[in-house]
């Protein structure tokens, strides 16, 4: 267990409140293009559905620095308000423009509140302790992604606007607790006037001069590319080529290849919520380095593997394999950066960190594109590439 004076009151209140908000955010997020395409189509939708990864990556290098400039709880103010007002116009409005306009200032608000909300961890929990407090975040969040759906796959359809003010209600209430009960934790001030886009920009290439974080950021992109085939190319491969099958035989239990890709994404959220957090601690001792080397070789080489099964059980056993890639390498991700980032541009590195999940999503889908041209083993072998390229950046790191 962690000691007592580890959770501060700030650390409980955002906890909670950013728990029970990703359990709503998931309730609506993964059925939001279907709602537009219903409306707009499906090649508009597609198209429109591109804008808010490219959004979310600006608003967050926006978000860090000004989490280094105005301070962490100001910008999460900021970051909850924006959202809470855009739920509001999203569960008003009458027109589907509008509901897009919506969609991207809740965009835009997420991008703003994450950065800031990290730098905060970083500030006020020690070394010996932050992995652990970023895997218990990590723990609350996923929660959100296993439940969130599940409940939404019925609210949003049928109540959608009370999915919506419930939405807003809950983040007005979490903009009130973040008013009154958090502290500030930005140590320093600045003297610098007028905020200047063209300085924080010269302030992010700088960052990115860096060769150990440039190094980290490449190794996090081929990581991130060969982690969210889960929801990409494995799901392409499970429908085409995994055939129904009988699991138990004496009461004729069979399922389809939709009910075999049900299990494998239902696997991997629940591992993640129940192992994250112990795995975290089990790992504990080992090095930084370490950890990102087993991720990257459990990552591959369980998603390599599943090219070479259709069986129910074997694909299963993978899931747990890849799933653990995953886990092990989340909370080093956030540890890495609140260690390496100077404490008075902790913000904008943590904003220049999340480049690698907005690169790696926009670039994972590559994977379906190439299928139509390469059969599974070669797509499985490129995902394999994309881990071991990510496992000698990492090795260069240190």
């Amino acid at each position: 267990m962690y000691k007592k004076n580890i959770w501060t009151r700030n650390l409980k209140v955002r906890l909670c409140g950013e728990t029970i908000f990703n359990l709503f955010y998931w309730m609506y997020f993964p059925f939001i293009a279907i709602y537009f395409s219903q409306s707009l189509g499906l090649a508009l939708a597609g198209a429109l559905m591109m804008v808010p990864p490219v959004l979310s990556l600006i608003t967050g290098l926006i978000g860090g620095s000004f989490a280094d400039r105005f301070g962490r709880k100001r910008v999460m103010l900021w970051g909850v308000g924006i959202q809470f007002t855009m739920f509001i116009l999203f569960a008003t409005s009458s027109i589907i423009w509008l509901d897009y306009f919506a969609f991207l200032g809740i965009t835009i608000g997420k991008g703003l509140y994450k950065p800031a909300s990290d730098a905060m961890v970083a500030d006020t929990v020690s070394a010996e302790y932050r992995k652990e407090v970023f895997a218990t975040f990590l723990t609350g969040s996923n929660l959100g992604a296993v439940i969130g759906p599940i409940l939404g796959a019925w609210l949003f359809f049928d109540y959608r606007d009370l999915l919506l003010w419930s939405c807003a209600i809950v983040l007005m209430i979490f903009f009130l607790f973040i008013y009154f009960w958090l502290e500030e934790t930005l140590t320093w001030t600045s003297n610098e006037g007028l905020f200047s886009p063209i300085k924080q920009l010269k302030d992010y290439i700088i960052i990115l001069k860096d060769n150990k974080f440039a190094y980290y950021l490449l190794a996090g992109i081929f990581s991130v590319i060969a982690i969210m085939q889960l929801d990409l190319y494995l799901s392409v491969y499970i429908y085409d080529y995994v055939p129904n099958q009988t699991i138990v035989s004496f009461i004729n239990f069979e399922l389809s290849s939709k009910d075999v890709l049900g299990y494998m994404l239902g696997l991997n959220g629940i591992l993640f919520v129940l192992f994250v957090l112990p795995i975290t601690k089990w790992l504990k001792g080992w090095s930084d380095k370490h950890v990102f080397i087993l991720s990257c070789l459990l990552a591959g080489f369980g998603m390599f593997a599943v090219g070479f099964t259709t069986n129910i059980w074997m694909l299963l056993f993978l899931t747990i394999i890849f799933t653990f890639g995953e886990i092990v390498r989340a909370p080093v991700l956030y540890n890495f950066v609140s260690e390496y980032a100077p404490e008075n541009a902790r913000g904008q590195y943590m904003a220049a960190s999340n480049m690698q999940f907005t690169i790696g999503r926009l670039l994972a889908p590559f994977t379906v594109i190439l299928a139509a041209f390469f059969g599974p083993l070669i797509i499985f072998s490129i995902i394999l590439l994309c881990a071991f390229i990510s496992l000698v950046f990492y090795i260069k790191l240190y």
